[in-house]
C-alpha cells in the first residue's frame, strides 16, 4: 500500500486487490466474492431453431464457457427458451441460461420464469431511442424516471420470487433520449442509467444483481466501470457491492477484436474490477472462450505477484489528474536524432534489435527485409542493445542499414561503465538508455558521472528501472539529486514490469519535479505462448498479444507513455503492427480502418462474419476511417455516434446505411448495400484509393 488515501472502488493505485462483493448464484454457478472470474459467452443462432441453439451451447460448454446467454427478442423466442433449456438438460448439459432482453418487457416477464438470469438494458427497457432533444425541467425528470421504476418493477418482482438473477447491462450505444438529453453520452450517463434501475431492485429488497458498462469506446468502458465502482461504493460504504460482468462490445474480429478486449476486459480485471466477463468477437462464439480465459488468467497471475509484495510504497503524488476521465499525461517534447516525442507528439514506436552489434550486416539485413513488408505504417527508432558484442559494431550496423535503404534514429542501451563510452561508438546515437537495478546497487557518484559524460556529449539519458515497485521512488530520488541540467530525457521500467509498476513510476516522477518527463513503455514478445494456449494472430501469439494489449493498452488509457519499444522474438514487422494495432485500441493513433462490429446473435438479420469480412476487403485500407457494422437496432443507431459510418440490419435481406447518427439510404438489398457504403465514403470525402495512404 501507498501512504496515498484510498481510491474509492479499487483501493488502491498501485496493489489494488479484488474488490469485495456480494455472492450471485446463476444457476449452480456463483459469481463475485471469492469465486474465480466466471466466463461467459453467447449463441448465435436463431433463437426458435431449438437444435442448433442447444447445439452451439454444448459447444460452448465444452471449451470451458461457464453461463450462455441466448437472445429474446420476441415473446416467441422467451418461450421456445423452455424447449432450449429442455434440450440441454436431455443431453446433460447443466450450463446456465441468460435470456437477453431488449424492448420487449413481456419477453423479459416469461424469461424469468424459465431461465437462471435475465440480462435486461436500461436504455431500451422501458424507452425507445428516437435521438430527440428535450429539455427536462427536474418534475418532468422525475415524473420519466417514476414510469421508468413502473414499468421495471413486476420483472423485480418475479425474479426475486423466481430466484432468477439479473444483469443489469448498459450499453454506450443505446442510451435513452432522457439519460442523453440530461448526462450527454459520457460514462456518468452509463451510470446514471443503471442505478434509477437499481434503485427498484433495492426498494424490492432484491440484490442478486450483476451490473456492465459496455462500449465499443475501451477508454469509455474502462471510465464507466470505475465510476460505477465508486458510486456504488458511496452508496453503502464498507459493505460488498454488486458484482461486474465485463467486456468491451461491438470489438469486431481477429487481432482488433482480441486486442480491444484484452485492453478494457484486462485493464479492468488488473484494478480488481470484473466478476465475470465475456469477449465479444465477430466470430464463432466458442472462440471467444479461450480468449477470455487468456485474458482471466493473465489477470489471475498478476493479482498473485502483487499479493507477494507487501512493502510499503513512499509516494505522495497520485498517478492521475483524474482516475474516472481520460486524459494524456502532459510531457516536455523530446528530440532524439529527428524523432519527435513527447509533448503534443503522437506515442511513437520502437523496436529494440538484440543482434546490431554481434551480427551487424546479418541483423541490419534481416531487419530491412522484415520492415519492407509494412504498409501505412512504420517503426520509427531502433534501440541496440550493448550488452553483447563489440559496442564498436554500432557505427557497422548503422552503415549497412543505410546501404538498405533505411535511416532511423538509433539508440544505445548501455551499462553504468563508462569504459563503454567511446566517442565513436556513441557519434550519432538519439540517446543513450541506462538500465538501473536493484535496489541500491549504484553509487551515487556513479550516476553523477555518468550524467555527467552524457551532459557533455549533447546526449540525452533514458534511465530504466529494473526494480520493484516499492523501490522506484529510492531510484527517482537518486536521480533528483543529479548536477543541473541532467534531468533525465525519459524514464522506463524493465519489460516485466507490470501496469501498476508505472502508476508507482508517475507518482515518484510527480514527488521530485519530474511531472512532465516522458516515459517509455517496454513491452517484450515472445514466440512461445506464455500465459494460454491460442491462435498466432498475424505472426504474434495470441498469448504474447494479450498480454501486450493489457499492459500497453491499459496504460495508454490512462493516459501514460510516450513512446513504445518492443523487443521482439516474431520479427520487427509483426510487433509493429501489433503496436499500432495496440495504439488505435486505445484511440491513441488511427492509422488504419476501425470495425466497430457486433458478435451476432439470434437477432441479427445476415450472417455477420461474412459481410464484415466482404466489408473489409473493400475498406480495410482507410487509414481512421472508423464503419460500423450491426446485425440489428438495438445498438446500431447508437453506436453509430461513434462511428463515421453504419451498416445496420433493418429486415430480412435489407440494410439501413448511416453516415455518423444520420440514416442516408434504408431498405438497401444486401446485394448491393456493400458497393452503396463505398459510395457514402466517397461521397463525403473519406475515400482513397489502396496504396494512396500516408503513414500517421
Amino acid at each position: 500500500m501507498s501512504q496515498l488515501g484510498p481510491v474509492p472502488g479499487i483501493g488502491d493505485y498501485f496493489r489494488p486487490v479484488r474488490r469485495r462483493t456480494r455472492v450471485v448464484h446463476v444457476g449452480d454457478v456463483a459469481i463475485g466474492g471469492d469465486h474465480p472470474v466466471r466466463i461467459q459467452s453467447m449463441t448465435n443462432t436463431d433463437t426458435m431453431d431449438t437444435a442448433a441453439t442447444v447445439e452451439q451451447a454444448i459447444r460452448l460448454a465444452d471449451v470451458g464457457c461457464e453461463i450462455v446467454r441466448v437472445t429474446a427478442p420476441s415473446i416467441r423466442d422467451a418461450e421456445n427458451l423452455r424447449m432450449i433449456r429442455a434440450g440441454l438438460r436431455a443431453r446433460g448439459c447443466e450450463v446456465p441460461l441468460v435470456a437477453d432482453i431488449h424492448f420487449t418487457p413481456n419477453a423479459a416477464m416469461i424469461a424469468a420464469n424459465v431461465v437462471e438470469k435475465v440480462r435486461i438494458n436500461p436504455g431500451n427497457y422501458a424507452d425507445k431511442k428516437k435521438f430527440e432533444v428535450r429539455d427536462y425541467d427536474d418534475s418532468q425528470y422525475e415524473a420519466e424516471i417514476d414510469r421508468v421504476h413502473e414499468r421495471f418493477r413486476p420483472l423485480v418482482k418475479r425474479c426475486r420470487e423466481n430466484g432468477v438473477a439479473m444483469r443489469i447491462g448498459t450499453n454506450h450505444g443505446s442510451l435513452s433520449d432522457r439519460i442523453m438529453n440530461r448526462f450527454g453520452d459520457t460514462a456518468e450517463g452509463m451510470v446514471e442509467s443503471a442505478l434509477e434501475f437499481l434503485d427498484v431492485c433495492e426498494e424490492e429488497s432484491y440484490f442478486d444483481v450483476i451490473f456492465s458498462m459496455k462500449a465499443s469506446n475501451t477508454q469509455v468502458a474502462i471510465q464507466a466501470y470505475r465510476l460505477l465502482a465508486a458510486r456504488l461504493e458511496a452508496r453503502a460504504p464498507g459493505e460488498p457491492s454488486y458484482p461486474f460482468h465485463v467486456g468491451v462490445t461491438e470489438a469486431g474480429d481477429s487481432e482488433d477484436g482480441r486486442i480491444k478486449s484484452a485492453i478494457g476486459i484486462g485493464s479492468l480485471l488488473e484494478d480488481g474490477l470484473g466478476d465475470t466477463i465475456r469477449v465479444s468477437l465477430t466470430e464463432d462464439p466458442v472462440r471467444e472462450v479461450p480468449v477470455a480465459r487468456g485474458i482471466a488468467a493473465r489477470a489471475a497471475s498478476a493479482s498473485l505477484v502483487r499479493a507477494a509484495h507487501n512493502e510499503t510504497i513512499d509516494v505522495a503524488s497520485p498517478p492521475f489528474a483524474n482516475f474516472f476521465a481520460h486524459a494524456r499525461r502532459a510531457t516536455d517534447p523530446l528530440n532524439w536524432q529527428g524523432l519527435q516525442a513527447g509533448g503534443e507528439e503522437p506515442v511513437r514506436v520502437e523496436v529494440e534489435v538484440a543482434d546490431a552489434l554481434v551480427d551487424p550486416p546479418g541483423a541490419a539485413a534481416r531487419l530491412a527485409m522484415d520492415l519492407s513488408g509494412l504498409r501505412d505504417i512504420e517503426c520509427e527508432s531502433l534501440l541496440v542493445d550493448g550488452g553483447s558484442g563489440d559496442p564498436n559494431a554500432l557505427g557497422i550496423f548503422r552503415e549497412e542499414l543505410t546501404s538498405l535503404g533505411v535511416v532511423l534514429p538509433i539508440s544505445l542501451r548501455v551499462s553504468l561503465s563508462t569504459s563503454e563510452w567511446a566517442s565513436a561508438v556513441l557519434s550519432g546515437v538519439g540517446r543513450v538508455v541506462c538500465t538501473l537495478n536493484g535496489a541500491s546497487s549504484a553509487s551515487d557518484d556513479a550516476l553523477r558521472v555518468f550524467a555527467i559524460e552524457a551532459l557533455g556529449r549533447g546526449i540525452p539519458v533514458e534511465w530504466e528501472l529494473d526494480c520493484k515497485d516499492a523501490e522506484i521512488p529510492g531510484w527517482v530520488a537518486k536521480l533528483a539529486v543529479l548536477p543541473v541540467g541532467s534531468s533525465p530525457a525519459a524514464l522506463s521500467l524493465f519489460e516485466t514490469a507490470s501496469l501498476h509498476d508505472y502508476r508507482v513510476l508517475v507518482s515518484a516522477l510527480g514527488d521530485h519535479g519530474f511531472e512532465r518527463t516522458p516515459i517509455v513503455l517496454r513491452q517484450a514478445v515472445p514466440k512461445s505462448p506464455a500465459i494460454a494456449s491460442g491462435i498466432d494472430v498475424s505472426g504474434v501469439p495470441e498469448s504474447a498479444l494479450l498480454d501486450a494489449s493489457v499492459r500497453l493498452g491499459g496504460l495508454l488509457c490512462d493516459g501514460i507513455g510516450d513512446i513504445v519499444s518492443l523487443r521482439s522474438e516474431v520479427g520487427a514487422a509483426s510487433v509493429v503492427d501489433l503496436a499500432y494495432r495496440v495504439l488505435q485500441g486505445a484511440r491513441q493513433r488511427a492509422t488504419r480502418t476501425e470495425y466497430i462490429s457486433c458478435p451476432s446473435c439470434g437477432r441479427t438479420l445476415f450472417d455477420l462474419e461474412e459481410i464484415t469480412a466482404r466489408i473489409k476487403a473493400k475498406t480495410d485500407h482507410l487509414r481512421g476511417v472508423k464503419i460500423a457494422v450491426m446485425g440489428c437496432i438495438v445498438n446500431g443507431p447508437g453506436e453509430m455516434a461513434d462511428a463515421d459510418f453504419g451498416y445496420v440490419g433493418s429486415g430480412v435481406g435489407q440494410v439501413t446505411l448511416y453516415v455518423g447518427q444520420e440514416v442516408v439510404a434504408r431498405a438497401v438489398p444486401e446485394a448491393y448495400a456493400t458497393d452503396r457504403l463505398v459510395d457514402l465514403i466517397r461521397e463525403h470525402g473519406a475515400w482513397v484509393e489502396p496504396g494512396e495512404t500516408d503513414v500517421a
